[in-house]
């Protein structure tokens, strides 16, 4: 299984606009950070984990020729507004692409993008994709994918665990019942905003403790503002623990 990080960035990308710091304007290519979105490739499939504002830009970049499937974190923005783009894999694959979400989320979803999943007669081009709700454990092209509840702030959302790999994004708390379902990991990749706390996510001194208690074999942190600059800050990072950056790979 490969897992491909498309995006490692907050809700504005780095940079942001009309800002003028260091990280923004940094010449290190680790410092410009889409939204944030993974694609899970296995089997010659390819999982795509939300469908993120910059989606069509990630992409060209990692020459994402196929979506199989998509699983829905939230529907915040910056995790879904790329959903039009799908219409092209529509295309590439000539089917119908599923995608997964809780309840809510899903009553989101359609009611944002009504165009898609309740066309009109004689509409624009649109994707062709297939709502379906979960609540549990499901199988997505022949492996189990596990939903893993989390609190982003005060709302319920999912994060993600096929086999050793788990996907945490926008992650203020993980609850008791949760932390089971994270154990014997070989890859995490976990929400870290920016130094100081915030409402609704981890800072970096959090998901390092969440890292330190889970004790996976390898951690990578997502979802980065432009408070936290890319090479001083690995620096300061445990052995097994990194930044991830638009690109990165990693192998499982």
């Amino acid at each position: 299984m490969r897992v491909k990080v498309l995006g490692s960035g907050t809700s504005s990308g780095v940079p942001v606009i009309g800002c003028r710091c260091p990280v923004c304007t940094s010449a290190d290519t680790r410092n410009r950070r889409t939204r944030s979105s993974v694609a899970v490739q296995y089997d010659g499939k390819t999982i795509l984990i939300d469908t993120s504002t910059d989606l069509r830009q990630q992409a060209l970049d990692n020459d994402l020729q196929r979506v199989d499937a998509v699983l829905f974190t939230h529907a915040h923005a910056d995790h879904l507004h790329g959903i039009d783009e799908l219409r092209i894999f529509n295309l590439c694959l000539l089917k119908t692409i599923p995608c997964y979400a809780g309840r809510e989320v899903a009553e989101r979803i359609n009611a944002y993008f009504k165009y898609i999943f309740q066309p009109e007669q004689g509409g624009s081009f649109r994707p062709y994709l297939e709502l379906r709700e979960i609540d549990g454990p499901f199988i997505v092209e022949k492996r189990e994918v596990i939903p893993v509840p989390l609190l982003h702030g005060q709302m319920p959302i999912f994060g993600y665990r096929i086999g050793g790999f788990a996907y945490l994004t926008d992650v203020s708390e993980i609850p008791k019942e949760s932390w089971d379902l994270l154990q014997d990991l070989d890859l995490l990749i976990l929400d870290a905003l920016r130094p100081k706390p915030h409402p609704t996510h981890f800072s970096l001194q959090q998901a390092l403790d969440v890292a330190k208690r889970l004790s996976p074999k390898r951690t990578a942190f997502t979802h980065i503002s432009h408070l936290i600059e890319h090479d001083s800050t690995s620096k300061q990072l445990p052995e097994g623990v990194e930044l991830a950056f638009d690109g990165m790979v990693f192998e499982l």
